[in-house]
This record gives C-alpha cells, sequence and structure tokens, in this order.
C-alpha cells in the first residue's frame, strides 16, 4: 500500500521506522469447537481470532447485551433513575411464565425497580425483566426490537435484526459473533460506571438467589462480564471480557455443544489470546510525529503534523521485531494549511496482519504567501529546486 502510494504521488515523504529485520512470519491460529467465535483486542479493535464472525446466527440470550445497552442509555441521559420502579403488565407476565425460559420470577401486576430489572437480565438472565424494561421503554417490545435494530446500527452493528428483548426463538431474530463483539465493547466503553453490574456474582429477587451463568466469572482471573446464551437451536453460547493489567480482550462464542464445552473452550482461548498476543502503545493523540514537514508557498516553511488520535498495535509476540511504523504524506504540502488538517497518514505493518492506519494532522495553521512572496518562491525553487 506505501509503495502504491509513492508511485502515485509527485513526491512523498516517508520515514520509515523498522524495529528488527527478518523474513516474514505467518500469523499462529488456533482451532475452536465453536461454530462461530471472534476475539478482540478492547483497547486497539484488532482481531486475535476469528471464526464464521459475520455469520448470521441465534444469539439467545446474549442478545440481552443489546436490551442491557438501551437501559443503560436512559440512565446515563438521565431520564431514568435506578430507582425508578416500572410495572409488571400482563403481558410481559404471561409471554414468559409458561415459556420454559430463565426468570426473574416478576409477580404480576407488581413493580420493580430499574436497578433490580437490570440486575434480573445481567445476573439471573430473566426473560420477563427483558419484557417489563422493553414496554418501559418503547411501549411495547416490538416497538423496542425495532429501537434497538436501529439503535444497533448506529453504534456499527452491520447485521443483527431483533424481534424481542430477550433472545427468546424468534423468527429473524439474529446477530453475528463480530457484532456482539462490537456491542460488548461498547457497553464497556461507553458505560464505565455500569459496566461492573456484569461481575457481580449472585442476586436475590422475590425471595429466589440465582447466580451469575458467566462460567469465567468462577474461574478465569480478570473475567468481568458479560453475558451467556443457550438454545438448542443455537447451542451454547458466551460473550466474554477478559481484563488482565492494562489489557483487555473481549471473546464470542456460538455453537457449542455443553455447557462445559462453553466455559473449558472459553478459558483456553482466553489463555492463548494472553499468552500469544500483545498490545504495543505506538503515539498518542496529538503527539507529533513529523516535526517537520516542508510547506509550499507559506509564510512558514515547515509545519508539523501530529498523530489524530491514540496509535494502539496488537500482534502475536513473535512478530514484534518485524513491525515497521511508516508516515505517508504528498510533499511540500501547499498553504494555506488548517490546524487539524488531514495531511497524510501514520502506517504500521507486521507479519500475519493487515496493516493498520492513523490519520497525520497539522499541528497548526500556515497562512499563503502574499503574492510577491509567492513570486520569489517560485523563483527560487526553478533556480534551486525543491528544498534538500
Amino acid at each position: 500500500m506505501i509503495s502504491k502510494i509513492l508511485h502515485r504521488s509527485t513526491v512523498a515523504a516517508v520515514i520509515a521506522v523498522a524495529l528488527g529485520l527478518g523474513q516474514p512470519v505467518l500469523a499462529q491460529t488456533i482451532e475452536t469447537a465453536a461454530k462461530q467465535a471472534v476475539i478482540i483486542d478492547f483497547a486497539s479493535g484488532a482481531v486475535l481470532m476469528e471464526k464464521n464472525a459475520d455469520e448470521l446466527m441465534v444469539p439467545s440470550s446474549m442478545s440481552k447485551l443489546m436490551t442491557v445497552y438501551m437501559v443503560f442509555d436512559k440512565l446515563k441521559s438521565g431520564a431514568w433513575k435506578p430507582g425508578d420502579r416500572l410495572p409488571v403488565s400482563e403481558t410481559a407476565w404471561k409471554k414468559h411464565y409458561k415459556s420454559g425460559g430463565s426468570l426473574m420470577f416478576l409477580p404480576i401486576n407488581s413493580t420493580a425497580s430499574v436497578d433490580e430489572l437490570l440486575k434480573g437480565v445481567v445476573i439471573q438472565s430473566g426473560n420477563d425483566a427483558c419484557s417489563v424494561l422493553a414496554e418501559a421503554h418503547s411501549g411495547s417490545e416490538e416497538a423496542f426490537a425495532e429501537e434497538e435494530t436501529r439503535k444497533s446500527r448506529q453504534l456499527g452493528l452491520t447485521k443483527s435484526v431483533f424481534k424481542n428483548a430477550s433472545g427468546w426463538p424468534e423468527p429473524g431474530h439474529v446477530m453475528t459473533a463480530r457484532d456482539l463483539s462490537v456491542l460488548a465493547r461498547h457497553l464497556i466503553g461507553d458505560f464505565p460506571d455500569y459496566y461492573p453490574l456484569f461481575s457481580q456474582m449472585e442476586f436475590t429477587f422475590n425471595g429466589i438467589k440465582q447466580g451469575n451463568r458467566n462460567p469465567l466469572l468462577y474461574n478465569t482471573p480478570g473475567a468481568d462480564g458479560l453475558k451467556t446464551g443457550h438454545t438448542e437451536e443455537a447451542g451454547y453460547g458466551l460473550t466474554a471480557s477478559i481484563k488482565r493489567g492494562a489489557r483487555r480482550i473481549i471473546i464470542v462464542l456460538n455453537g457449542m455443544s455443553s455447557m462445559k464445552e462453553r466455559g473449558e473452550e472459553a478459558q483456553r482461548l482466553a489463555e492463548w489470546a494472553f499468552r500469544e498476543w500483545e498490545t504495543y502503545p505506538l503515539f498518542k493523540a496529538g503527539e507529533v510525529v513529523v516535526p517537520d514537514a516542508e510547506v509550499w508557498l507559506g509564510e512558514a516553511e515547515t509545519v508539523a503534523l501530529a498523530a489524530k488520535g491514540d496509535l494502539e498495535v496488537s500482534m502475536q509476540r513473535r512478530n514484534r521485531l518485524d513491525m515497521k511504523v511508516s508516515t505517508v504524506f504528498t510533499g511540500p504540502l501547499p498553504a494555506p494549511i488548517k490546524a487539524g488538517a488531514e495531511l497524510g497518514k501514520i502506517v504500521v505493518t507486521a507479519p500475519g496482519m493487515a496493516p493498520v492506519e492513523m490519520p497525520l494532522v497539522a499541528v497548526g495553521n500556515v497562512e499563503k504567501l502574499g503574492f510577491g512572496g509567492r513570486v520569489s518562491a517560485a523563483i527560487r525553487r526553478i533556480i534551486w529546486g525543491a528544498k534538500k
């Protein structure tokens, strides 16, 4: 990609920082019994492993994560308070009490607080709690599901379609493993004050104590969320988050044959991801990467270029020495230049991973020379050529 840019440019400035030499190494892979799977690094968003990650699947109760997102959003906006009490309608009660699905055991025509209902969804996986929240949010569960689908597109979930709030089997209620990983990343990043709910181990409501169904909370260091799922059609699934030190990974698995296999496979893949992969911070947002990019016909001869955002790269540890960081921009850069304008990019390459890019932006303004100055600069360039 860099060479293509070079051929296309009249003059290109390329600064390459080679952090090691060696032959390209193919990325290691790991097999999984899951029918659909993806592992991502939370900070960089890099995909560490995937299998049928974009295949439409029945998400079962893992789709409750979208319901939780919608409620967290209400709380963050101030529209709802944790202590607000919501009614348990006859419609919500009847829908689930003969279904055989997981329940919070809400009494008909009672009320429960938003905080209690969220715990009922996250910890107890209560389908009844989902329906109560959906009705209070949108008037009906059908309307709520439509809002979920619209909101999911805004969050970057490209294929998910919701037909209800709980994940109860219904034609057309589908997600992908990748969509679930994106949703989990949003839940953690968008709601840091509410996210600790996912690591609560048990909750008692209506005299009935139920434990959190996430198996990793009990045996995997650093596990702090998110949600399991199971139906006959989908098999056993899990969307999990594990944080160790500064690193966090998100794992999505579906289509496992048993609870035992789900827990063991998730734990095995988590250990592999932490053992074989690392995330390397390269630049902070605003950090100067190119201190003196040449400017054409500007009141200043150079302008500094900085990283537009934080740049972190995830790769297998064995490929760290073959990582290369380059900056690419066409120079000299024509004035006028406005601070924050995107004028190039940082490109990071390494064996076994797709190139990672981050825009380069101007640190300050550079005004264009007046007519006389432009004529003088043009003459100097004709006589002396490009600045060395």
